[in-house]
C-alpha cells in the first residue's frame, strides 16, 4: 500500500466529504492508521507534517489528535507533537481476553434472538463483510480496518446495548494490529476477512453456539497471528 510523503501531490485521504466534520473524518483516518500500524509506537508525529499528508490545515489535525489523547491512543508532547501510546504484549493479551469475554457471548445472544426484523440489518452487514474481503484481497489496509471496525460494532449493536458497543469500540481502538502487509502477501488476511461472512451466515441460521465459537476464534486469530507479524514497511512519515 502506498502512503504519501510530505512532498506528495494531493491529500492522503481525499475522500473527506459528507456530513461528518473534517475533525471527525481526520480522527477516523488517524484511528485507521493507528490500528493498521502505519503510525508506530514511540515515534513523534507533528501536526503540520500530518496536515500536509491529509491535505488539510493543522487545526483539525491537532483537534483530532487531542480526541485520541482522551482515548489513550496517543500522548501529547509539549511543543513537539504527539507520540503513539505503546502497549505491552501482556496488555494486548488482556484486551483480547476482555473482548472475547464481551463479544463472543454477545454475538451468540444476537444469533439466538435473530428474527425477521433483524434480517435486513444482517444483509447490510453481509455487504460490509464482502467489502472487508475485497479490501483484504486488494491490500487496502486503511479501508479494511475501518470497515472491519464498523462491521464488528454494528453486529454487536444488534444486542441493543449502546454502552457495550462503546466499550468494545474503545478496546478495539487501543489494540492496534501490526504486520498487515505481511498477512496480505501470505493470503492470511483474506482468510480472516471471510470469517465475517461466516458470522453473518451463522447469526441468520440462529446457530448461537457456532457463532459464539467463531467470534472467539476470530479474536484469537487476530491477537495470535497478527501480533507476531512484522511492522508495515511504509509507515506514515513523521516530518
Amino acid at each position: 500500500m502506498h502512503v504519501a510523503s510530505d512532498e506528495a501531490d494531493g491529500p492522503l485521504f481525499p475522500q473527506f466529504e459528507g456530513r461528518q466534520s473534517i475533525r471527525q473524518q481526520v480522527a477516523h483516518a488517524l484511528r485507521a492508521a493507528l490500528v493498521s500500524g502505519q503510525m508506530r509506537p514511540g515515534v513523534l508525529y507533528s501536526a503540520p507534517a500530518l496536515a500536509a499528508q491529509f491535505g488539510v490545515s493543522a487545526t483539525p489535525i491537532r483537534e483530532a489528535m487531542l480526541d485520541l489523547v482522551k482515548e489513550g491512543l496517543v500522548i501529547a508532547v509539549r511543543n513537539k507533537g504527539f507520540r503513539v501510546t505503546e502497549l505491552s504484549d501482556s496488555e494486548l493479551d488482556e484486551i483480547s481476553e476482555i473482548r472475547t469475554m464481551i463479544e463472543a457471548p454477545t454475538v451468540g445472544r444476537v444469533a439466538h434472538r435473530c428474527d425477521d426484523a433483524m434480517v435486513p440489518r444482517l444483509e447490510e452487514l453481509r455487504v460490509m463483510a464482502r467489502r472487508i474481503v475485497e479490501c483484504a484481497e486488494r491490500g487496502d489496509l486503511i479501508e479494511y480496518v475501518e470497515v472491519d471496525r464498523q462491521f464488528h460494532l454494528a453486529l454487536l449493536a444488534l444486542a441493543g446495548n449502546e454502552q457495550l458497543v462503546r466499550v468494545v469500540g474503545e478496546l478495539r481502538a487501543r489494540s492496534r494490529l501490526y504486520g498487515l502487509n505481511l498477512l496480505v502477501e501470505r493470503g492470511e488476511l483474506s482468510y480472516s476477512a471471510r470469517e465475517h461472512e461466516q458470522l453473518v451466515d451463522l447469526v441468520l441460521a440462529k446457530d448461537a453456539e457456532a457463532a459464539e465459537d467463531l467470534m472467539r476464534r476470530h479474536i484469537r486469530h487476530v491477537r495470535g497471528t497478527w501480533a507476531g507479524a512484522v511492522e508495515p514497511d511504509e509507515p506514515i512519515r513523521t516530518s
